[in-house]
């Protein structure tokens, strides 16, 4: 369950803004989209070394 601590008299658009945040860090969204279809093994292990390889760029580059 997701808490929200609202301030007194804070703006409504503030907290709901909070509220969304704090959802998406659950990642729930996320989760449900990828069992909503399948993924063969082996596709799951070529997005996995994509996405380190691009970590990886993204790092040396910081360098």
């Amino acid at each position: 369950m997701i808490i929200v601590q609202v301030k007194e008299g804070e703006n409504i658009e503030k907290a709901l803004k909070k509220f969304k945040r704090k959802f998406e860090k659950t990642g729930v969204v996320k989760e449900l989209r990828s069992r909503q279809q399948f993924d063969k093994p082996s596709v799951k292990k070529r997005l996995k070394m994509e996405r380190a390889i691009y970590v990886q760029k993204l790092q040396r580059n910081e360098d």
